[in-house]
């Protein structure tokens, strides 16, 4: 199953900039903006696997409609462009059907000096929170609640920009915010600023307004230090406890399915050789990818055959053959075949083999504990479900934004008059206990990933609570 997101947003940025640095100013003429809404919503009630799950045909009927309304007869940015087909998209609540935030208009704004909101932004329990601030105002700190921007409540700014992001529940949708970062997508729904009066409270409570002037986009996207989902595999120990980040469950590289295996392999050999007792498996900020890599590493931990499903449907459409046979280089193996075989517009079971736990003498058979929180995406929540659903290992930290019974295995086609790009969930996965409700993965231990940054209270829980061990004098963070 592939991620929702696994493409980390700076190597879209790196994707585009080359190719938007002479073309700042795209435009499409409405009658195309037109056909484009008009095959969106076409092909995705033809290959999503159930368009209506969360909202009424009527509904979405309406919806579009609304949106065809709006272009008029003038040509069209592609900015606006993108925001119309995100929003057709996002009217399912499902999310992995989904337009990308519109990363060509955004480097062409850096490129002409645009500026953006100073301030990145957490959301947690109905709140926002400063979680950096790029401003040259010290009065304003990580921690600090914002409340308004020029005089509009913050609840009532995340209402207006929740339409453009696909999600099931509000939650998931406010983790889609932070992941694709308040100032992008304040910049794609509201335009540009030169000045911001915010209202902020304080941590002593007192409440102080304002006046922030907006910086660079290249100085933001310079000093935020990367984007929120984590790249690089991590490997440690604390003592007898072995730490590992495994890094994303995908790559671009023809072999990385098998130097993610590699390195797994050698991930367990090391901790079976220092005899460690305990290893934490941190999922946060993880993007997902394919089941392959995952059930590779919770084999090393598993104490019986396994699968990431206990229900799996598929349904095939002309749109996804397409797919399938310029992205498929060999259509004999059998999940290819069954969606080839299979009539357009039919629905089937597509059934996969349990994965068996590695030779007992290479098995890891201490505590595990598994960190997770709200970044927690795709196949790393499924994987996160499926570890806590067969009994392998405790969770710890927050419930999950993606949900582990969901609309997924995920393909794109590109509308044919702009170009544009759109996401469809082909499938339908239920966790492996069968437990089809609408809910994160819920971790055994409760923890605030509070700001997602700073003290790592999730880590710092499992070693000093729930392992006993010694706190260090500076106790490790992300």
């Amino acid at each position: 199953m592939r991620s929702t997101i696994c493409l980390p947003f700076i190597l879209l940025f790196t994707t585009f900039q080359v190719a938007f640095a002479q073309s700042k100013e795209v435009k499409f003429a409405a009658a195309d903006v037109k056909t484009d809404l008009a095959y969106l919503y076409n092909t995705l009630q033809e290959a999503h696997y159930n368009l209506y799950a969360y909202v009424s045909k009527n509904k979405y009927d309406k919806a579009y409609r609304n949106l065809v309304k709006s272009v008029g007869e003038d040509s069209v940015s592609l900015l606006e462009t993108t925001k119309l087909f995100q929003k057709l998209a996002a009217t399912g609540n499902a999310g992995h059907c989904e337009v990308d935030f519109a990363v060509q208009p955004y480097i062409a704004f850096a490129q002409d000096g645009g500026m953006v909101f100073p301030l990145e932004l957490a959301f947690e329990n109905g709140k926002a929170y400063v979680r950096k601030s790029y401003t040259s105002n010290t009065a304003i700190a990580p921690g600090d609640q914002l409340q308004s921007i020029n005089g509009k409540p913050i609840g009532q700014i995340q209402k207006a920009i929740h339409p453009y992001l696909s999600a099931e529940r509000v939650y998931f949708k406010n983790a889609k915010l932070e992941f694709w970062s308040f100032p992008r997508l304040y910049w794609s729904t509201f335009g540009a600023r030169d000045t911001f009066i915010v209202k902020v409270k304080k941590a002593t409570g007192k409440t102080e307004s304002y006046t922030l002037e907006a910086i660079p986009v290249m100085t933001y996207e310079t000093e935020r230090g990367g984007e929120i989902l984590s790249a690089a595999p991590t490997f440690s120990y604390h003592n007898e406890v072995a730490y590992l980040n495994p890094g994303p469950f995908s790559s671009s590289a023809a072999d990385g399915e098998q130097q993610f295996k590699a390195y797994i392999d050698s991930v367990f050999a090391d901790i079976h050789q220092k005899k460690a007792n305990t290893l934490i498996l941190d999922l946060r900020n993880h993007a997902g990818g394919h089941n392959a890599y995952s059930d590779h590493l919770i084999s090393y931990f598993a104490d019986k055959p396994f699968r990431w499903f206990s229900s799996f449907q598929i349904k095939t459409s002309k749109v996804l053959k397409e797919h399938t046979l310029k992205n498929t280089p060999d259509t004999t193996d059998a999940y290819t075949k069954a969606i080839l075989s299979h009539q357009n517009g039919e629905t089937f079971a597509y059934d996969q083999p349990m994965q068996n736990p590695v030779p007992a003498a290479r098995r890891f058979k201490g505590k595990v504990y598994v960190l997770i929180n709200r970044q927690t995406y795709s196949m790393a929540a499924v994987s996160a479900a499926l570890i806590q659903d067969y009994g392998f290992a405790e969770l710890v930290g927050e419930e999950t934004g993606d949900v582990p019974t969901l609309y997924a295995s995920q393909f794109s086609f590109p509308l044919p008059k702009t170009g544009i790009i759109a996401k469809v969930p082909k499938g339908y996965i239920v966790r492996p206990n069968g437990n089809e409700k609408l809910a994160g993965v819920k971790p055994d231990y409760v923890v605030a990933d509070h700001l997602l940054a700073g003290e790592d209270e999730i880590l710092n829980y499992t070693l000093y609570t729930l392992l006993n061990k010694k706190m260090p004098e500076q106790a490790s963070v992300k």
